[in-house]
């Protein structure tokens, strides 16, 4: 477990994605000191059929679940042509970009989800039900690196939210609202309050499908049912995630599948000022590779005050 947490929280610091990284880890290990997590939990299998398999994470941290969960939807997809992996009794499971960008360098084309304790309430609602609510998506490009897409449902993900509590740093208004419902740029308000979810209503009831898809199919709680991840103590969250993951052989087949993607490559490069999805995140990737990972002096004396206790 903490070899796959290690992975998985240093690959998302390369990839510019602090909120998901190094700054994760005094958190974790509270949530492992007062029992939020279990520290010997062991991920299994206990259902599967044909392309569809449950894994149980155990109340530990998601991490060696999402492994277990990826690995065999990898091969139930090349099987039967199209494979969902659901996880339960999970816990905050960072960057969904990552698991699905290993699947897409397979060739695979792989979509995943998931549910995190309550910060958005339903369209109308006032009361936070819905979590932030991750989703990612990866499709394969050959030799090039896979297009990849990974966006919190809320106008921004609460991690850089946290990040910005820690740090003492104001945030934008239109991120979040405070418990009273009032725009705020204090990012403890914020914490405390509510977030605003893209796209207004539209952005709200696409939280809601994840939180149904990835809970109602696995039966891993609602974030109404998880203690927030901003205190030390509190419940097993018990969140749930999916992968969705295609192999392009079984549609149109891999050769139309590359063509496709290409010709919308194409089209996309022709434009001036356009990015495509995922390259930031590879060039971060790949100087942290040769330049090393520059953190906030302050994480790094938290680091190394836990590692000497």
């Amino acid at each position: 477990m903490a070899a796959a947490t290690a992975q998985a929280l240093a690959a998302a610091e390369a990839t510019g994605q602090p909120g998901h990284g190094l700054s994760r880890v005094p958190q974790y290990a509270a949530f492992l000191r007062n029992g939020r997590a279990d520290g010997s939990a062991t991920p299994r299998i206990v259902n599967e059929r044909g392309g569809a398999v449950l894994v149980d994470a155990g109340h530990g941290l998601a991490y060696p679940a999402l492994a277990l969960a990826e690995s065999e939807a990898a091969w139930r997809a090349r099987a039967h042509g199209i494979a969902i992996a659901g996880v339960t009794n999970s816990h905050h499971s960072g960057a969904m970009g990552l698991p699905v960008a290993r699947l897409a360098r397979q060739g695979l084309v792989a979509l995943a989800f998931t549910n995190s304790p309550a910060a958005m309430p339903v369209p109308g609602g006032r009361r936070p039900l819905m979590g932030t609510n991750p989703v990612a998506a990866a499709f394969p490009r050959g030799a090039a690196p896979p297009l990849v897409i990974d966006m919190a449902l809320s106008e921004v993900a609460r991690g850089k939210i946290m990040v910005a509590a820690k740090e003492g740093r104001a945030i934008p208004e239109g991120w979040a609202l405070d418990a009273e419902g009032r725009p705020t740029t204090d990012p403890n308000a914020a914490l405390s309050g509510a977030m605003l979810a893209m796209g207004g209503t539209k952005g709200a009831l696409l939280a809601m499908v994840v939180e149904l898809l990835c809970c109602a199919l696995t039966g891993a709680a609602f974030g109404f049912e998880a203690d927030s991840f901003f205190t030390d103590e509190g419940n097993r969250p018990r969140l749930g995630q999916a992968l969705l993951v295609v192999d392009p052989g079984a549609l149109g087949g891999a050769g139309a599948f590359a063509e496709r993607i290409e010709a919308f490559v194409a089209a996309m490069a022709a434009e001036d000022g356009v990015r495509l999805p995922g390259s930031r995140r590879d060039a971060l990737a790949a100087q942290a590779r040769v330049q090393g990972l520059e953190i906030p002096d302050a994480l790094h004396r938290r680091l190394l005050d836990l590692a000497s206790a």
